[in-house]
């Protein structure tokens, strides 16, 4: 489970077993997950997050979405 980034709180990561999915990043904050897919980026799903929170995590998934993707492919050979 690589973590890639971490902003305030907020822990963004992949699961090793998911390279049968689409790019795709998750992140936590204490009991609240997330899952953003990374191409074209939208929220997959979440649990816990409040909708301006989820908006704050959407514009941090922007910014960082080459340094996910970048890290989805070494991790999984692509």
């Amino acid at each position: 489970m690589p973590t890639i980034l971490i902003v305030g709180p907020y822990r963004f990561f992949f699961f090793s077993r998911e390279n049968n999915e689409p790019p795709h990043i998750h992140v936590e904050r204490d009991q609240d997950v997330a899952k953003f897919w990374l191409e074209p980026i939208s929220l997959a799903r979440s649990a816990g997050f409040r909708s301006h929170e989820l908006s704050e995590l959407r514009r941090i998934v922007e910014e960082n979405q080459p340094l996910f993707l970048r890290r989805w492919n070494e991790h999984f050979n692509r």
